[in-house]
C-alpha cells in the first residue's frame, strides 16, 4: 500500500529535525572563536586572580570548555528512556528546550559577568540537550514515517546535524559572529531554533506507536496516521501496532541490563553499537574538529574556507543519501561509505606524506578530504543513527537508542580528547589508525547486519527474535542465523 508525501508529514519531520539542528550547531561551534575564547579565559582570570594564569591551565579550562559538552552529550543520550515512555516522544522534545533555554543564557552571558564557569556549565547543560535530542529526533521522525519512507526522513535527522555543523562555520566567521564582541551570541545562537521549535511543535502529533501502544488511544492514534500518511485505510499498521502492544504486555518491562541479557536482543543492540561506534571511530569528527590544521598542513591559503568547503559537501552529500537510502539499502550504503572512506583515508595519508616532495600532492590531500566527507553523508553518517530505531520494538526501542546513543558520545569525546596527542604524534600516519578501523567496520557491517529496508518493525524483531530462539536449540552459524534478514530473503513489507 503507498502512502503521501502530506504536508503534515513534512511538517511534523522538519520540526523536530530542527533538534538535529541544534546537535550539530553546538558541535561546530566552539571551533572558530578558540583564540577569542582562550583569551578571555586568560583575561578573566588574571583579573580574579592577579596574575595571568599558567599555559598549563588556560590548556586545560579550553579542553575542558570543548569536551563537558561530550560528557553532557552521554548523560543526556543515556536519559531518553526516562522522558519518552512517560511523557511521549512530541512532548519530551518540547519539554527539554527549556534546558537548552538555561544553557544558552549562561553562555551568552557568561562574557558580561566575567565567569568561565558560567562557560563551561552552559555547553553541560547544551550538551545533555544535544544527547536527549540524539535519541528523540530519530525515533520521533521513524515512529511518524510510513515503512516506505522511513529510511529517507530518517536521513533528514543526519541532513539537520550537518545543516547546523554549516551554519555554525559560516557563523563563527570574524565579520559575522566570530569576533571579539559577538562570540557570546555565537554560542547563544542556541536559543532561537529552540523558541522556534517549542513554538511549532504543539502543532505537530504525537508519535502514533507512542499513543496506542503506551497509552490504548487507537482512535487517536488511527487519525493521526490518516492525517500524516494522506490515506484512509491505515488498518494494516493499526494491526501491526496492536500485535506489538499484544507481545509488550506478555514481556517485562526492557532495561538496557535486559538488552544485553536477553538472547533476542543481544544481536541487534551488537549490531547497533558497532554502527554508532563506525560513525565516530570513522574519524571524521576528528576532520572536522581540526579540518583547518589540516587543510593549513595541505598548503590551503586561507583554511576556514576550505573547512566551509567540506560542511557544504557535508550537506549536499547527506541530501543525496535521502533518495538514495530507500533505493539502495541501509546495508549497501554503509559498505560504500566505509569502503570509500578507508581508500580515502590511505590517500590522505600519502599525500601529506609526500605534499612537500610534489606541490600536487596538496590538490589530492584536499580533494582526497572532500570525497571521504562525502562517502561518510552517503552511509556511515545518517545510517546508524535510524537504523537503531528500526531494530527494534516499541518496548525496547527506548533502552537501545540510550545505549547506542551513549556508545556514540563516548567514542566522539575519545575522539575529540585523543586525536591531538595521536595526531602530534604520528604526524600524517594517524588516518592509517582509522583506515584500520573503517575496513574491521566494513567487514562487521557485511558478515552481521541485515537489510531493513522495506520492513516493518515487526517483521525486523520477530527475524531476531527468531534467530534467538534458533541458536538456544541448534546453535546455527552466524550466517545461517542472518539469512531471514538479508537482502533477497525480505517478507513483503505491508506498506
Amino acid at each position: 500500500m503507498g502512502y503521501k508525501v502530506t504536508p503534515s508529514l513534512v511538517f511534523a519531520v522538519t520540526v523536530a529535525a530542527i533538534g538535529s539542528f541544534q546537535f550539530g550547531y553546538n558541535t561546530g561551534v566552539i571551533n572558530a572563536p578558540e583564540d577569542i575564547i582562550t583569551d578571555f579565559v586568560n583575561s578573566t582570570l588574571s583579573q580574579r586572580l592577579k596574575e595571568p594564569p599558567s599555559k598549563g591551565l588556560l590548556t586545560t579550562l579550553w579542553s575542558l570548555s570543548v569536551a563537558i559538552f561530550s560528557v553532557g552529550g552521554m548523560i543526556g543520550s543515556f536519559s531518553v528512556g526516562l522522558f519518552v515512555n512517560r511523557f511521549g516522544r512530541r512532548n519530551s522534545m518540547l519539554m527539554v528546550n527549556l534546558v537548552v533555554v538555561a544553557g544558552g543564557c549562561l553562555m551568552a552571558f557568561c562574557k558580561v559577568a566575567q565567569s568561565v564557569e558560567m562557560l563551561i556549565l552552559g555547553r553541560l547543560i547544551t550538551g545533555i540537550f544535544c544527547g536527549l535530542c540524539t535519541g528523540f529526533v530519530p525515533m520521533y521522525i521513524g515512529e511518524v514515517s510510513p515503512t516506505t519512507l522511513r529510511g529517507a526522513f530518517g536521513t533528514l535527522n543526519q541532513l539537520g546535524i550537518v545543516i547546523g555543523i554549516l551554519v555554525a562555520q559560516i557563523f563563527g566567521l570574524p565579520f559575522i559572529l566570530g569576533s571579539e564582541e559577538l562570540w557570546p551570541m555565537l554560542l547563544g545562537f542556541t536559543i532561537i531554533p529552540a523558541v522556534i521549535q517549542s513554538l511549532a511543535l504543539p502543532l505537530c502529533p504525537e508519535s502514533p506507536r507512542f499513543l496506542l501502544i503506551n497509552r490504548k488511544e487507537e482512535e487517536r492514534a488511527t487519525k493521526i496516521l490518516q492525517r500524516l500518511w494522506g490515506s484512509q485505510d491505515v488498518s494494516p499498521d493499526i494491526q501491526e501496532m496492536k500485535d506489538e502492544s499484544l507481545r509488550m504486555s506478555q514481556e517485562k518491562k526492557v532495561t538496557v541490563l535486559e538488552l544485553f541479557r536477553s538472547r533476542s536482543y543481544r544481536q541487534p543492540i551488537l549490531i547497533s553499537i558497532m554502527l554508532q561506534l563506525s560513525q565516530q571511530l570513522s574519524g571524521i569528527n576528528a576532520v572536522f574538529y581540526y579540518s583547518t590544521g589540516i587543510f593549513q598542513d595541505a598548503g590551503v591559503q586561507k583554511p576556514i574556507y576550505a573547512t566551509i568547503g567540506a560542511g557544504v559537501v557535508n550537506t549536499i552529500f547527506t541530501v543525496v543519501s535521502v533518495f538514495l537510502v530507500e533505493r539502495v539499502g541501509r546495508r549497501s550504503l554503509h559498505l560504500i561509505g566505509l569502503g570509500g572512506m578507508a581508500v580515502c583515508s590511505i590517500v590522505m595519508t600519502v599525500s601529506l606524506l609526500l605534499k612537500d616532495d610534489y606541490s600536487y600532492m596538496s590538490y589530492i590531500c584536499i580533494v582526497a578530504i572532500l570525497v571521504y566527507v562525502a562517502f561518510f553523508e552517503i552511509g556511515p553518517g545518517p545510517i546508524p543513527w535510524f537504523i537503531v530505531a528500526e531494530l527494534f520494538s516499541q518496548g525496547p526501542r527506548p533502552a537501545a537508542m540510550a545505549v547506542a546513543g551513549c556508545s556514540n558520545w563516548t567514542s566522539n569525546f575519545l575522539v575529540g580528547l585523543l586525536f591531538p596527542t595521536a595526531a602530534a604524534s604520528l604526524k600524517a600516519y594517524v588516518f592509517i589508525i582509522f583506515a584500520v578501523f573503517l575496513i574491521i567496520f566494513w567487514l562487521f557491517t557485511f558478515f552481521k547486519v541485515p537489510e531493513t529496508r522495506g520492513r516493518t518493525f515487526e517483521d525486523i524483531t520477530r527475524g531476531f527474535e527468531g534467530r534467538g530462539q534458533d541458536t538456544q536449540r541448534s546453535q546455527k552459524s552466524p550466517a545461517m542465523e542472518l539469512n531471514s534478514l538479508q537482502p533477497g530473503k525480505q517478507p513483503a513489507a505491508r506498506v
